[in-house]
C-alpha cells in the first residue's frame, strides 16, 4: 500500500505513521516536519514524474512501506489522481487532512457549499478569472504566475479578495481581506495557501441542497416577458435559443453581448455560468440590461459605448460574441470580434442587405461560417375561441466557428 496523509494546515502527522516507511514523499516543508524512521529514503516533491518513478522502484516490493505527504486533503485538486492513475486506487490508503479551502473559509466563518473552487495552479489563469467574474463565491487554488497579484490585476473592481496564507501554521498564518487592486501592487511570496473572490453582499448565500456550481437553470430562451425592453426590442426567443446553442456559454468563459439591446442574451448567458460583458450604446439602454440582470441575479459587466470603438478597451479577449442589431457598422463591428474571438462569433439581423458583408467579415478571419433564416409562427387567440398563427419577423443567424490553427488578434 502507498499511504498518502493529508497535513499543512495544522494537523500533524499520526504517531506511527512513518515507523516502517522505506520511502516518504513530500514537500519539503511537510518534511522538515517529521521524524524519519532510520534507513527510509526522503524525496523532496518538485516535478511530479521523478517522484512517481522513485515510488513505482519501493512499490514493487511488499515489504518496503510508501507514505505521501501532502497538503490539506490529497483527493481534493492533489496528488492522489496522479497516484490512482499510476498504480491503481486500490493501492491507495488515503489519510484526508481538512483542506485549506474549507480552512479558509472556517476562518472567516462563512458556510462554503455555494462556493466554486477553481484552480490555477500550472493552468491558464484566465479559467479563474471569468468563475471570479460570474460567481459570488469563488475559491481560487493559486500557483507561480498565478497568484493574488496577478488574480487581482485581471479581475478589477467589484469583489473582495481574501488572501490566506500559511493556513495552519500557528506563526506564519495570515488572512486578509484586500481589493483587487490592492492584490495586485503587492508581492505575495510562496506561502499563498488559497484566494477567496466574494461579493460580500452575497458571500453568506441562501441554503442549498446540491454542493458547488449552481445547476444549469430549469429554463433558458426565456420568453420575452421575462426581461424588460422597450418596443419589443428584443431578441426572440426562437433567435436566441439557437444563438446560446452555437455560443455555448459555460463555466469559466468570457461573452461578449455586443448592441446587447435588453440584454437578454447577456443574461441568458450568465445563467448558464459565463463572465459576460455587454456592450451597449444607449444610456437607457445600459439601465435596462443592469434591471434584466439584477432581476435574474447574474452579473453582467455593462460597457456604455458604441461598437466596434468600444471594444478597444475590453482587456480580455472573449471565447465567444453574440452581434445584435445592424447598421452600417455592422461588417466593422463583426471584425473587430472576429479579430478576438477566441472559439465562435454569433450575429443577428434583420436585414437581408447586412448578411454578405457579415459573412464575408467571418470567413476573412479565417472562420468557419454557417447560418439560418429563422421564420417563425406563434399560436395567437381569436374571438371565439379559436387560435391563429402570427408570423414574427424573419431574422438572418449567422455563426463563424474559428478553424483549428487560424489567428485571433491579427487585422485579416
Amino acid at each position: 500500500m502507498i499511504t498518502v496523509v493529508g497535513t499543512g494546515t495544522g494537523a500533524p502527522v499520526p504517531e506511527g505513521l512513518l515507523a516502517g516507511a522505506a520511502l516518504v514523499v513530500g514537500g519539503r516543508r511537510h518534511l522538515d516536519t517529521v521524524r524519519l524512521p532510520a534507513g527510509a529514503e526522503r524525496i523532496v516533491l518538485g516535478p511530479l514524474a521523478p517522484a512517481l518513478d522513485a515510488i513505482a522502484e519501493y512499490a514493487e516490493y511488499a515489504d518496503k512501506d510508501v507514505v505521501v505527504l501532502a497538503s490539506g486533503d490529497p483527493g481534493f485538486f492533489g496528488i492522489v489522481r496522479a497516484l490512482a492513475e499510476r498504480f491503481g486506487a486500490e493501492r491507495l490508503d488515503v489519510r484526508p487532512g481538512v483542506s485549506s479551502v474549507a480552512s479558509a473559509f472556517a476562518r472567516l466563518g462563512l458556510p462554503w457549499d455555494d462556493a466554486v473552487v477553481v484552480s490555477a495552479h500550472g493552468r491558464d489563469l484566465r479559467t479563474a478569472v471569468n468563475v471570479c467574474r460570474a460567481h459570488p463565491k469563488v475559491a481560487v487554488l493559486t500557483g507561480p504566475g498565478a497568484g493574488p497579484a496577478e488574480l487581482g490585476a485581471a479581475l478589477g473592481d467589484g469583489r473582495v479578495l481574501v488572501v490566506a496564507s500559511a493556513l495552519g501554521d500557528p506563526e506564519r498564518e495570515r488572512v486578509e481581506r484586500v481589493t483587487p487592486a490592492e492584490a495586485a501592487a503587492r508581492d505575495w511570496g510562496t506561502a499563498v495557501s488559497v484566494v477567496l473572490c466574494l461579493d460580500e453582499e452575497r458571500a453568506l448565500g441562501a441554503v442549498r441542497t446540491v454542493a458547488g456550481v449552481l445547476a444549469r437553470p430549469a429554463g433558458w430562451a426565456l420568453d420575452e416577458g421575462a426581461f424588460a425592453h422597450r418596443d419589443s426590442m428584443i431578441t426572440k426567443f426562437e433567435v436566441r435559443a439557437l444563438a446560446l446553442a452555437r455560443l455555448g456559454p459555460r463555466l469559466g468563459d468570457l461573452v461578449w453581448d455586443v448592441g446587447a439591446g435588453s440584454g437578454s442574451v447577456a443574461v441568458e448567458c450568465a445563467r448558464l455560468g459565463a463572465a459576460v460583458v455587454a456592450v451597449e450604446k444607449a444610456a437607457d439602454g445600459v439601465e435596462r440590461v443592469r434591471a434584466n440582470a439584477r432581476a435574474h441575479g447574474v452579473d453582467v459587466r455593462v460597457v456604455h459605448g458604441s461598437a466596434p470603438d468600444a471594444l478597444a478597451g475590453l482587456a480580455d479577449d472573449p471565447d465567444a460574441v453574440f452581434v445584435g442589431g445592424g447598421g452600417r457598422e455592422l461588417p466593422a463591428v463583426v471584425r473587430a470580434c472576429a479579430r478576438r474571438a477566441r472559439r465562435t462569433v454569433v450575429v443577428a439581423m434583420a436585414a437581408l442587405d447586412r448578411v454578405p458583408a457579415a459573412r464575408e467579415a467571418l470567413t476573412a478571419a479565417g472562420f468557419t461560417c454557417d447560418g439560418v433564416l429563422l421564420q417563425s409562427s406563434r399560436l395567437a387567440p381569436l374571438p371565439g375561441d379559436v387560435t391563429r398563427l402570427a408570423a414574427t419577423n424573419p431574422v438572418f443567424l449567422l455563426w463563424g466557428v474559428r478553424t483549428p490553427g487560424s489567428s485571433k488578434g491579427v487585422d485579416e
